[in-house]
């Protein structure tokens, strides 16, 4: 086996470990392979070993990819996970399957406008600053409730849960917490009448930590493909 094969069935046996330790069926949780900086031939080789979503940070560095893989595109399931500025909407609703780091009302609304007739709803997930770190991108937790509200009733898009990024902690109960206050806002979303199944929150360092707390998805990059490489010198 490959490393990234062998990292694909640990990082699985540590989802399946920590929703057994939690309670949960293991089928719970999805795996989202982060693959953002690594090339079209690292996803091609974790599709080949049964990986299906891909999640990307920088829309021009995926949208490379989502091409150079077109061959493979009724198989893979794209998340943009990182920041997204209004003027790539277009190309976002024309080319992803989800969108996790909505914090603005204005591109939930040029998402929806933007995103293709004949594409199924793009899922979105309201990204929200747990940890109140100014240098994060995120909805203040006490805004998500009236920003749901009006995501959720945008054609062509269907919202889906919340996700965060909280500051790293080197224990399992310091990580826990930040989860715990995103599911705990998602619960009170549920409560309102919203329909929404996802909490996308847990990274390679505290996997465990928000499967604990409910997470659905984890977004798994360095546990599965390693370091990043190093950006070329100028």
């Amino acid at each position: 086996m490959t490393g990234i094969v062998q990292n694909l069935q640990h990082t699985r046996e540590r989802i399946a470990a920590a929703c057994a330790a939690a309670g949960r069926p293991g089928q719970d949780v999805t795996l989202l392979a982060v693959s953002k900086t690594f090339g079209a031939d690292a996803v091609r080789e974790a599709q080949a070993a049964g990986q299906r979503a891909f999640g990307e940070n920088y829309v021009q560095e995926a949208l490379d990819k989502i091409a150079a893989l077109a061959d493979l595109r009724s198989d893979l399931e794209w998340h943009l996970i990182g920041p997204l500025q209004s003027n790539k909407t277009r190309v976002v609703a024309e080319s992803f399957d989800w969108v996790h780091s909505v914090d603005r009302f204005k591109i939930a609304e040029r998402l929806s406008a933007q995103r293709p007739d004949h594409l199924p709803p793009l899922q979105l997930c309201l990204q929200v600053n747990v940890s109140g770190e100014a240098s994060k991108s995120g909805v203040a937790p006490e805004e998500v409730a009236a920003l749901a509200s009006q995501v959720a009733r945008l054609p062509k898009l269907r919202l889906r849960g919340l996700m965060s990024i909280p500051e790293p902690a080197a224990d399992f109960e310091s990580q826990r917490a930040p989860h715990r206050v995103l599911h705990a806002l998602l619960r009170e979303l549920q409560q309102q009448g919203l329909a929404l199944d996802t909490l996308s929150m847990g990274m390679s360092a505290d996997l465990e930590a928000a499967v604990a707390e409910g997470a659905t998805i984890v977004r798994i990059g360095t546990a599965i493909f390693g370091g990043r490489p190093r950006p070329a010198s100028a």
